[in-house]
């Protein structure tokens, strides 16, 4: 088994109304040095067999990450 980290973002221009949400909630509490909040999700998937990081692309492809407003990321962290 290999352990796959997917990270799934939303695309850069793309309103994140979680994010901005979370930034009017930080400087509401005082976090004014922030200045912008991007919220995604990290999914971990354990994969045997073959090519455990081209079946993880094929999985955000297909299901995970939506093409037209999420960018993704697939690590195997060491």
């Amino acid at each position: 088994m290999t352990l796959v980290v997917v990270t799934v973002m939303p695309k850069r221009g793309v309103l994140d109304p979680q994010g901005q949400a979370v930034r009017g909630a930080l400087e509401h509490m005082g976090f004014g040095e922030v200045t912008d909040v991007r919220v995604g999700k990290r999914i971990e998937l354990e994969i045997r067999g073959h090519d455990p990081t081209g079946q993880a692309s094929r999985m955000c492809d297909e299901l995970l990450a939506n093409a037209l407003i999420e960018d993704y990321t697939v690590e195997e962290p060491g």
